[in-house]
């Protein structure tokens, strides 16, 4: 069909039609091929096929201008398939980033539960101990009070603290090691 694809002039609508559906018939296989070849999926190419032959159509008041209908078509599916790849790879790196946002949520909350069991074991350890012991323990700790003012608080001396405490946290130490 040398006639349709070297030159054209302006005609009525429908031998734009007739022409339109030439240039179709010629041409559609091989731009699927193409679209095809890189997508490797069969809609994708079917989609991009579309997509070219359509831009063909909106353009048919150019025909005259186009020298090569074979080229430019080939070079408008290239252009279609770099905006699928780009599509491709902006949406393995969006899933990307939601697995990896997933990956820290699941992370965030394994460690929130790892961090609630250990401060569950560590308070029935520290319930374990001595009441005064205990009392002490609880002060320097849950409170953040210093020897001086638990002592003050409690009336016992700075070193009965120190004594109270260096045997909480050694027992304490010595049950975390074992469970």
């Amino acid at each position: 069909m040398k006639g349709v694809t070297d030159t054209y002039s302006l005609h009525s609508g429908k031998e734009m039609e007739n022409e339109f559906e030439v240039l179709f018939k010629e041409h559609n296989q091989s731009v699927y091929l193409l679209a095809f070849k890189v997508t490797k999926s069969h809609q994708q190419a079917c989609d991009i096929m579309q997509d070219v032959f359509v831009k063909l159509w909106e353009s048919r008041l150019q025909w005259e201008e186009i020298r090569n209908f074979e080229a430019w078509l080939h070079r408008v599916t290239r252009n279609r398939l770099i905006d699928f790849l780009r599509k491709v790879a902006a949406d393995h790196r969006l899933q990307e980033k939601l697995w990896n946002t997933l990956q820290l949520n699941q992370e965030s909350s394994e460690t929130a539960l790892d961090l609630k069991e250990s401060a569950a074991i560590l308070q029935g350890i520290v319930n374990e101990l001595p009441p005064q012991r205990k009392l002490v323990y609880q002060l320097s700790r849950d409170k953040g009070l210093n020897y001086n003012e638990i002592a003050e608080e409690l009336s016992i001396s700075r070193h009965t603290v120190k004594n109270q405490l260096s045997n909480a946290l050694r027992f304490l130490q010595k049950k975390l090691t074992l469970e």
